[in-house]
């Protein structure tokens, strides 16, 4: 009677997240339009009740506060990036007036999105996470096996001499432990910053590029060596040399398995020799990095390395 208990509370539970995940799918396909909880409840096959229950406990927001962070920050690159007029941006993020967008951009952020616009200072932009499940032992097992039989694609790019900004951490060698010693809410920061080359990473620093009492693993974005754009408050910037990667992109995969995903790029990483395609592994010459994990487009982390000279 216990197992079988415990079986049906772990189902419960999976089915809870994935119908969370369809509402966030909806919001982040939707949030454009007037969206409504009955809409959110349907995506999801939950009662209104149930859905608003759900969403509340698992994402930490009501789906109404989730849609409008979802709205603001996309309003927010619009006033960054575009010259769209400001009633034009509230209109397409589904704001009925300026005056109505403009109490809600100033609530959320801080400034109005007049001021935003002429500073562009960093402000922490919404970052989308999907509610993952956490498979059972028998699961995730399988999910190792498939993973493990993914092709990993690799190629060499080259990056620029460029500044990183980056928030340190303390201890912290890996994403979760970082989270742990920050917060989560510093990519949010990192991808408002004007004039990033690239989108932000996840960075394990090499020991020249680290300070006494920070952490190996931080967050951050790369921009041009003339940056002069406003630094965050408790952020550094450093300056990277010009630097080629060797870049392992795995496979699509479903972003419940993500850390599977994650671990099986590490396995390859591992036991790639790269003096067999002429090169050679160059921790010292910039920083190791990760992009999001995006289960559309696989993992994808890059190793500094060199040119073996003949």
């Amino acid at each position: 009677m216990l197992s079988f208990l415990r079986v049906v509370k772990m189902t419960n539970n999976e089915e809870k997240r994935s119908a969370v995940r369809r509402m966030q799918e909806y919001i982040m396909a939707h949030y454009q339009e007037e969206v409504t909880l009955p809409d959110l409840a349907k995506a999801a096959l939950y009662s209104p009740w149930h859905a608003l229950r759900a969403f509340s406990e698992l994402v930490g927001k009501t789906p109404m506060e989730y849609l409008r962070a979802v709205r603001l920050s996309s309003a927010a690159k619009q006033l960054r990036d575009t010259n769209w007029s400001v009633l034009d941006i509230a209109l397409a993020s589904a704001f009925g007036s300026h005056e109505g967008f403009t109490k809600a951009f100033s609530r959320e952020f801080a400034i109005s999105p007049q001021r935003y616009r002429k500073e562009t200072p960093p402000i922490p932009l919404f970052s989308y996470y999907p509610v993952r499940n956490r498979p059972a032992t028998p699961t995730q097992e399988k999910g190792n096996e498939s993973m493990a039989s993914t092709v990993i694609f690799t190629q060499v790019i080259e990056r620029p001499a460029r500044k990183l900004i980056l928030k340190r951490g303390i201890k912290a060698e890996d994403y979760f432990a970082y989270c742990e010693e920050v917060g989560c809410e510093i990519w949010g920061i990192l991808e408002s910053i004007k004039g990033a080359l690239y989108e932000s990473i996840g960075v394990w620093l090499p020991q020249g590029m680290r300070q006494p009492g920070t952490s190996e693993y931080c967050q951050g974005v790369e921009v041009p060596v003339d940056f002069s754009g406003a630094i965050p408050e408790g952020f550094d910037v450093i300056n990277l040399p010009a630097c080629k990667y060797l870049v392992f992109n795995g496979e699509p995969y479903d972003d419940d398995v993500f850390e599977e995903a994650i671990e099986t790029a590490w396995n390859a990483i591992e036991k790639y020799d790269p003096k067999l395609y002429g090169w050679e592994w160059a921790p010292e010459a910039g920083p190791r990095f990760q992009l999001a994990p995006v289960g559309a487009r696989g993992y994808i982390e890059g190793v500094p390395v060199r040119e073996i000279r003949k």
